[in-house]
């Protein structure tokens, strides 16, 4: 069997593992490299926390036990850290997490309260306001460096005999007896399946083969596509997990370094104009990291970029083929960093099996089929969208 892959971000280079661990050849083709879509400006913060849908809960707590295993087999340097989460909550907060500490516990989700002493002690370098009331802990929860994660994959993918190459897709053919895959200069190449792991592309290149995968495509001011990391080089600190305060999230980096999130910013972002380094959104991130600070420091030295989430039409996650008689397979999801080890090897065994595996039976792109577009909402709720 020959399978290629479009797209070879975190989910594409997952499923090319898998796919060349079983012996498939496997061709992964990107139009500008590995992990430099989506994939590159995540939060990458592993979880199950606030993913109601029981299905959808289930299949992140699903890739959360496939990161452990994961971790396991991997070769090259520790891309993946179980270190837990701590979700803070002030005045007006408070509610809404002892609510959903509460939801998780029913389920049998680790979750529990700490003190403010032992919060600090969890987390390392950072002060917790006196406004903080309660604090929860997540210890299942975690977080992975997504360039080191996905170079680490596609490692091991092509010590399996994976190939991977550049090249821009201009035509997809669903053919009775195969696939072929056009690029730009003319190249086909054929083969039995091809996935379609293209991220916020993936609308657009499904088209191209005459499949709908409804896709959320605004990415003006304020879209719910848009989001804004920063990453400070410094301070350099000693933050040990996941933090989800009021008005400003963290994760560890390397060397010292922090990823931060603020999602209200996120209404005043416009891709076709970034914010300046020094303009107010800069230094808003800057005076919310600067107040969790242990010490007196410098004006923290944070660089700003802006992602695109790859974002299905209704915020749940697609993965299966086009309808019964496609050798299309679509896989999206704006989740792509918690669910990549357990999608590309549900993805492998469907694609090399034809056995469907019940974790994905509700996520299949046939949902769609008859629905008009006017009726398929984002159910931000269900699926936790804009908290990670």
């Amino acid at each position: 069997m020959k399978v290629i892959i479009i797209g070879a971000g975190v989910l594409g280079v997952s499923v090319a593992r898998h796919l060349a661990a079983h012996g498939v050849d496997v061709l992964l083709l990107d139009r500008s490299g590995v992990a430099t879509g989506t994939s590159a400006t995540t939060f990458a913060w592993t979880n199950s926390s606030r993913k109601p849908d029981p299905d959808y809960h289930r299949l992140n707590l699903a890739g959360m036990e496939e990161h452990a295993r994961l971790a396991g087999q991997l070769r090259g340097a520790r891309s993946y850290f179980p270190s837990g989460a701590l979700q803070w909550a002030d005045a007006a907060n408070e509610r809404r997490l002892a609510d959903n500490v509460a939801r998780l516990r029913d389920l049998g989700y680790p979750a529990h309260w700490v003190t403010a002493h032992e919060a600090a002690r969890i987390a390392g370098d950072l002060r917790i306001p006196a406004a903080i009331t309660s604090i929860a802990h997540f210890p299942s929860e975690g977080y992975v460096l997504p360039d080191l994660f996905v170079k680490n994959l596609l490692t091991d993918a092509e010590r399996h005999g994976a190939m991977c190459a550049i090249g821009e897709v201009e035509a997809i053919e669903d053919r009775p007896d195969g696939v072929a895959v056009t690029l730009a200069g003319g190249e086909v190449h054929t083969g039995d399946r091809v996935v379609l792991a293209t991220g916020r592309w993936t609308q657009r290149l499904a088209a191209r083969a005459g499949i709908d995968v409804p896709m959320v495509t605004d990415t003006g001011r304020g879209a719910q596509t848009v989001g804004l990391l920063g990453y400070a080089r410094s301070p350099e600190l000693d933050l040990r997990c996941v933090i989800h305060s009021p008005g400003l999230n963290l994760r560890p980096s390397t060397a010292g370094h922090t990823v931060l999130q603020a999602l209200d910013l996120n209404a005043d972002i416009d891709p076709a104009a970034p914010p300046s380094a020094d303009g107010d959104i800069a230094h808003a991130l800057a005076r919310r990291f600067s107040a969790l600070l242990p010490g007196p420091f410098r004006e923290p030295e944070i660089d700003l970029r802006i992602g695109l989430r790859s974002l299905p039409a209704d915020g749940h996650t697609i993965a299966g083929y086009a309808s019964a008689q496609s050798r299309v397979y679509c896989l999206v999801t704006h989740s792509g960093i918690t669910l990549a080890p357990i999608l590309g090897r549900l993805a492998a065994t469907e694609i090399t099996t034809d056995q469907e595996q019940d974790l994905l039976r509700t996520f299949r792109p046939t949902r769609f089929t008859g629905v008009r577009r006017t009726d398929i909402e984002v159910d931000q709720h269900a699926t936790g969208l804009g908290e990670q």
